[in-house]
């Protein structure tokens, strides 16, 4: 039936389809009887499938990426499909823009997407309002990130302002640095950028009564020895964990036609051409940590078996967007209830 449903849906431009299904969501879940039978036939909940990660407590290890509920104002609506938790973002200091339109387009024999978007949001003060009118159903974390026209050298300023702004409303924090759809991309991830801003919001967090986590979003793109050196800076400054990883700027193996990729254009490609590159990642994350950093696993998640591979391979929780997208909102209960079996199989043989 979903099949069916996607066909129609995507007849429509990407972004379009998207808010629109942020507002018909937001608006079920004003009707009292809709989240109790969402939740029945998208929600699976077993015990085996319980974690805790960086001091906080998840139902099940599956959570949405940030990028589908930007504006931090669907959360709960998005949970009752089954998600251990969702995270909001990117934000900014200010609400933007983003780039031009159209900045969103569907690669769909590679079950993929091309978006630039731009980091378009409304700003953290927005998301605040949402969040002190509506109590979280499961863990949230909250993706940040330096505006549009802030300059590198005033770039945690920006990060410092949606921390301080945030810090009573979420679980955790994301720094998003490495989004391949701004200006300055490729300066956001140099090292000595991005240290002071760890330093800085560390600094701050020691102020707070409550412990909120940590976490640095990389690029699927970096190098090896790039990727040593982050691992380090992580482990000496304290992060509490890395997201592995962001969109990639790359198009390799793709089986759509070349005139399709050219239409879309520049931006961050999600989907399944991104798997083996993020397995590969939680993989040497893990191997070069040994095993003791938390690691979100984001990027290419398609099936149940390969969510299951991911934590097998060292992920302590992992995302989905684009699978979400292509599979339909059972998706989330299919994995949980995959993961689950095999955790159950496991213990029957031990």
């Amino acid at each position: 039936m979903y099949k069916l449903l996607r066909s129609i849906l995507f007849l429509w431009q990407p972004e379009k389809i998207h808010d629109f299904t942020v507002h018909f969501l937001k608006f079920l879940d004003k009707i009292p009887i809709i989240p109790p039978i969402i939740r029945l036939f998208c929600n699976y909940r077993n015990p085996v499938l319980e974690r805790d990660v960086f001091g906080i407590r998840f139902q099940n290890p599956i959570g949405l990426a940030a990028g589908f509920d930007k504006n931090g104002d669907a959360f709960n609506a998005i949970a009752n499909f089954g998600f251990g938790f969702v995270e909001i973002g990117s934000l900014t200091p200010q609400p933007q823009d983003g780039n031009p339109k159209p900045r969103c387009f569907r690669l769909t024999k590679d079950q993929a997407i091309v978006n630039r978007m731009g980091i378009n949001n409304k700003g953290v003060r927005h998301a605040i309002s949402y969040i002190q009118k509506h109590r979280n159903s499961c863990p949230i974390g909250c993706s940040i990130t330096k505006g549009r026209e802030t300059a590198m050298a005033d770039a945690y300023k920006d990060y410092e302002l949606s921390f301080e702004y945030m810090y009573d409303y979420v679980d955790y924090f994301v720094l998003n640095v490495s989004c391949p759809n701004v200006k300055d991309a490729s300066s956001n991830q140099n090292l000595e950028n991005i240290t002071p801003i760890i330093d800085k919001l560390l600094e701050l967090r020691i102020m707070y009564d409550d412990y909120r986590p940590i976490l640095l979003k990389i690029s699927p793109d970096v190098d090896r020895e790039y990727l040593d050196d982050v691992i380090n800076l992580v482990l000496i400054s304290g992060l509490d964990g890395i997201i592995a990883a962001n969109t990639t700027a790359k198009r390799e193996n793709l089986r759509s036609s070349k005139s399709s990729v050219e239409k879309a254009g520049n931006g961050g490609l999600s989907g399944k051409p991104l798997y083996d590159r993020t397995l590969s990642l939680v993989k040497y994350i893990r191997h070069k940590t040994n095993g003791h950093l938390p690691i979100i696993a984001s990027g290419g998640v398609m099936t149940p078996a390969q969510a299951l591979e991911l934590l097998d391979s060292g992920a302590s929780l992992v995302e989905i967007y684009t699978g979400f997208i292509y599979n339909g909102p059972r998706f989330v209960k299919k994995i949980n209830k995959h993961i689950a079996k095999a955790l159950i199989e496991r213990k029957s043989q031990l």
